[in-house]
């Protein structure tokens, strides 16, 4: 079940809201805990196996971290087993088949093969898991004593498919108590529309340009920049979108998520970009991984080999393949060469700054959306004209123009100011009711758009 469905927006979502806003507040995390749990049970029900245990595993290891916290070094392997074991459990599922078939082609052995599926949202509440294991250790939090509490902050709906990633210690408080109105209701229903309008009227139908174009039997380098440019908008509105939604679905039961992007295509340079795109993901690697290898706090070498390895770890997190792997590997690099050779270039030119992020940018989709290595470095000639194609063709041209309304709005959704003018009349009473009616116009057309396509594809529901 995606929030996009007419399944959960029309069915399983006002039942429980119902629930919720009916049941004494004491059982309501027990009812969001149930939600959530059919929720995850709906689309893979023998992998709600996988996710109890990780819940009674992290939770009984929370609590022994907790009560050895005054003997450090006993904390510190309560610390090593509960991460190891989270780690091995991603590993299998996720990073088995790759493993062997790399280990088989470098060494005369021969794995057996498992056939298993990736687990939905197996990747982001893992990470969750090790943020809190690691944040009662660290002293920034308690153990959680309440079975179900702590059960909620793992499986939460909202937020278990797809993030944002939520580190215990922001989210802690508000398992114990929060404060719900009709007034966070009502933003959180704008967010939630603002994000299905994102997914559904512009994610889905850039998916379609993408898939067209790349499905053509011969590209030139007209059609290959018009399919890069279809999937860097659609894979922004696809994931921007649906954090979008999980904020707003937070914010219908009292729950703040933090922001998970902002504006990312106006980024003045890669690490601004990185900054703006899934921040939850960056704040996860830079809290748990960077820091505790030293961070920036360290000789040029040291600090060089930490971004290295936070960046290739990252593309790592993202698939097991070695495109996601020399992807993130890639902006390593860029980083790298940013930070120590052209961050006053960045910094005075504004408009080159973004302009040259985005061209890197889309250059980096290109390995995140190829089904091979071989496949990237392929579309990669074609882009820049290495293969002896022409520049334009029909088939270019027909897409380029079919869809260059579509380009313009999406350039226009990915920029601060639309967003800015509906902020500043939500804010001025007179205009509330014209923009309440603008909303309701948007939630229809979706609801709408829905029923008549059957295409509304999750990117991230690969990772």
């Amino acid at each position: 079940m995606v929030f996009s469905s007419i399944v959960f927006i029309f069915t399983f979502l006002p039942i429980v809201i119902l629930a919720y806003y009916v049941a004494p507040v004491r059982i309501r995390n027990f009812i969001l805990l149930l939600a959530s749990l059919v929720f995850y049970a709906w689309g893979e029900p023998v992998y709600l196996f996988l996710m109890l245990y990780s819940i009674l595993f992290n939770y009984v290891m929370g609590l022994d971290i907790y009560r050895r916290r005054g003997k450090r070094k006993k904390a510190r392997e309560s610390l090593i087993l509960g991460v190891a074991v989270n780690l091995a459990l991603l590993g299998f599922f996720k990073y088995y088949g790759f493993l062997a078939e790399n280990l088989e082609q470098i060494l005369p052995v021969n794995l057996p093969e498992v056939s298993v599926g990736l687990p939905i949202g197996l990747s982001f509440y893992t990470f969750q898991s090790i943020s809190y294991l690691a944040d009662v250790y660290r002293g920034k939090a308690e153990g959680q004593r309440n079975l179900i509490s702590f059960g909620l902050y793992i499986s939460m709906f909202p937020q278990l498919v797809a993030g944002p990633i939520v580190q215990y210690a922001d989210i802690d408080a508000q398992l114990k108590k929060r404060s719900t109105s009709w007034e966070r209701f009502g933003e959180g229903t704008r967010y939630f529309i603002g994000g299905l309008a994102k997914k559904v009227l512009l994610a889905n139908n850039l998916g379609a340009a993408f898939e067209a174009v790349t499905g053509l039997s011969s590209l030139s380098v007209l059609s290959a920049w018009v399919g890069v440019l279809a999937y860097t908008f659609q894979i922004y509105f696809d994931f921007s979108g649906y954090s979008d939604m999980a904020v707003g679905l937070g914010k219908m039961f009292g729950f703040d998520f933090k922001e998970n992007f902002h504006y990312p295509y106006c980024a003045r340079s890669v690490t601004e970009f990185w900054r703006r795109w899934h921040i939850s993901l960056g704040a996860w690697f830079r809290e748990y991984v960077y820091i505790p290898l030293g961070g920036n706090r360290v000789g040029v070498l040291r600090h060089i080999r930490n971004l290295l390895i936070v960046w290739t770890l990252t593309g790592l997190w993202h698939g097991a393949s070695w495109n996601f792997v020399v992807w993130g590997f890639y902006y390593g690099v860029l980083l790298i060469v940013e930070k120590y050779l052209f961050r006053r270039v960045t910094e005075r030119l504004p408009v080159i700054g973004t302009a040259c992020t985005m061209l890197l940018v889309m250059i980096g989709w290109v390995f995140f959306f190829s089904p091979s290595l071989a496949a990237a470095a392929e579309y990669l000639r074609v882009m820049f004209g290495f293969t002896g194609i022409p520049l334009t063709d029909d088939a270019g041209m027909y897409y380029l123009l079919t869809n260059l309304i579509l380009f313009w709005i999406s350039w226009l959704c990915s920029v601060r100011l639309p967003f800015a003018v509906c902020d500043g009349l939500w804010n001025k009473d007179r205009r509330k009711p014209a923009l309440l009616l603008f909303y309701l116009a948007l939630f229809l057309l979706c609801a709408a758009y829905l029923i008549h396509d059957t295409y509304n594809p999750f990117l991230y529901f690969r990772f």
